[in-house]
């Protein structure tokens, strides 16, 4: 009997150490509910992280290869607008002589190298992009054209281009300069 006894106060001990280590889990099992719901949400954070860091280097670099392709294609901008002045120069040129004087054989090498070196630039101008603005019979466009003086005029639509002072010029889809011009008016 003593055995059976011993036997049942194994059973007993076994028991009790069973129920406090089950009394433990309950008490660590929602400890670790927390921990593991802790986690869960630090992990969410972390992807939402991850996330916009990969967006905000997408957006970096699709604006980096915008640039990019902007400098490239307006490079030559402070160029073409210099450029202008030449040939706004070689223009006048030519028309500051005379009709006389182009006829005259000892002049018409100079006129024919004037009038060859402003096709080259335009052909030069065209290459890259650039290109004349039309004026003469549009309506005014405040975005190409910059109005100098109202003209009275009976024949054209009041805010129709009447005189053009100075050509304007675009640059690709860019307003390199704005034609200088003269619009109509009522009488």
């Amino acid at each position: 009997m003593n055995d059976e006894q011993n036997l049942g106060d194994d059973i007993q001990d076994s028991g009790q150490e069973q129920g406090q280590d089950r009394q433990g889990e309950g008490a660590e099992a929602p400890a670790e509910a927390d921990r593991l719901s802790e986690l869960a949400k630090e992990l969410e954070e972390v992807r939402q992280h991850v996330l916009y860091a990969q967006a905000e280097t997408q957006n970096v670099r699709r604006r980096l290869e915008q640039e990019k392709q902007n400098a490239a294609a307006y490079a030559a901008t402070a160029f073409a607008r210099d450029m202008l002045s030449v040939k706004d120069n070689l223009d006048r040129a030519l028309a500051a002589i005379p009709e006389d004087l182009r006829s005259d054989e000892k002049m018409k090498p100079l006129v024919t190298g004037i009038e060859v070196t402003g096709r080259e630039l335009d052909t030069v101008f065209q290459r890259n992009g650039i290109t004349r603005i039309e004026a003469m019979g549009q309506p005014l466009d405040p975005n190409r054209h910059q109005a100098m003086v109202e003209i009275p005029s009976a024949e054209a639509e009041p805010g129709t281009i009447v005189q053009e002072m100075q050509a304007g010029y675009m640059i690709k889809d860019r307003l390199l300069r704005p034609a200088l011009v003269g619009v109509a008016r009522k009488d």
